[in-house]
């Protein structure tokens, strides 16, 4: 048994840090003394009701974390106790503990901050899994990431280029969109000026894009649409632009166009498991070397959560808002 404090939201707009002790970790498991948690869009629903966690997750918010590993499963032998890692929690991350699978588990490299690491687990499988996976990106493709500023966005443009494709990507400034070419677009439109299809198309990239990863749904649906390639795949994993969208069907059909979607918290463990492997063996190595480089924008202490929230939702960050769990 060990002690850990935790974040519990009393009501949407109050947060309590708790005390508890967690019980041993299961056979594949390992428990983790967390230094720094990611916060995901996905924490600021659960928080206001809008997105429950599924029956078998913890309640308590958080689902990625960084820091050092305090004790082992029974089967667990990737790891040993006092070793570095970043891992994806099926909830529970924000805590000065934290329980995860050694499959969900990514070793930290030396030239990256316990920090940074709470910015990879999530965004590396949301895009290998949706841009890869489902939006089956090859190298030669080119692909659009929407919103490069953000976490997921800053993390798929360098992923996608380390696969060998060419990115393009949008943002909501000139200043952004310098700073999303810097991570390797190779085009980078301003969302809030004139029209985006208009933009791609005056750049040649109008109706050659082989993969869209999509974070806003809403009217920018039928925008994806005109600007991929025959063949193209669109993957959408966000609707802040929306939950419904107006497309004109003889798009999808006269193009073959693919839509689809997903959310990581329905995905089963043995995907993610699976999903993980293929990270260490395919991007884990850009990591290490630094040709991926997760950015945090700013880090809060444990108990500023709810500031922390307020900062996500107001936008403005560029990369990654982290906590840092460490509770005296």
């Amino acid at each position: 048994m060990m002690e850990r404090q935790y974040v519990e939201f009393a009501t949407p707009e109050r947060a309590e840090i708790v005390k508890d002790t967690l019980a041993a970790p299961e056979d594949d498991e390992v428990i983790i003394s967390v230094c720094h948690a990611g916060i995901n869009r996905a924490d600021l629903l659960q928080r206001m009701g809008l997105y429950p966690p599924p029956a078998d997750a913890s309640p308590v918010p958080g689902l990625e974390v960084s820091g050092t590993v305090a004790a082992l499963g029974k089967n667990v032998s990737a790891y040993a106790v006092g070793d570095r890692v970043c891992a994806l929690t099926h909830g529970g991350g924000y805590a000065s503990r934290a329980i995860a699978r050694a499959d969900h588990c990514l070793p930290l490299p030396e030239g990256i901050t316990t920090e940074q690491g709470a910015a990879l687990p999530e965004a590396l499988l949301t895009v290998w899994y949706n841009v890869v996976e489902r939006g089956r990106l090859t190298s030669g493709d080119t692909a659009l990431i929407h919103g490069g500023s953000s976490g997921i966005g800053s993390i798929g443009i360098q992923m996608a280029r380390t696969l060998g494709a060419t990115v393009l990507s949008t943002a909501g400034s000139e200043a952004r969109c310098v700073s999303v070419a810097e991570l390797g677009a190779a085009f980078v439109a301003n969302h809030r000026e004139s029209d985006l299809f208009e933009q791609f198309n005056q750049a040649g990239y109008a109706n050659n894009i082989d993969v869209i990863l999509d974070i806003a749904g809403g009217d920018l649906m039928q925008t994806n649409l005109e600007l991929a390639a025959q063949d193209g795949r669109i993957v959408c994993i966000g609707v802040m632009r929306g939950m419904q969208s107006e497309i004109n069907l003889a798009t999808v059909f006269m193009k073959r166009l693919t839509l689809t979607g997903s959310t990581l918290r329905r995905l089963e463990t043995a995907e993610r498991a699976r999903c993980f492997q293929s990270i260490r063996e395919h991007i884990w190595p850009a990591v290490t070397t630094g040709a991926i480089a997760p950015i945090v924008d700013a880090t809060y202490p444990l108990h500023e959560v709810l500031r922390a929230h307020q900062h996500m939702q107001a936008g403005g960050h560029f990369g990654k808002l982290v906590l840092d769990c460490r509770v005296a």
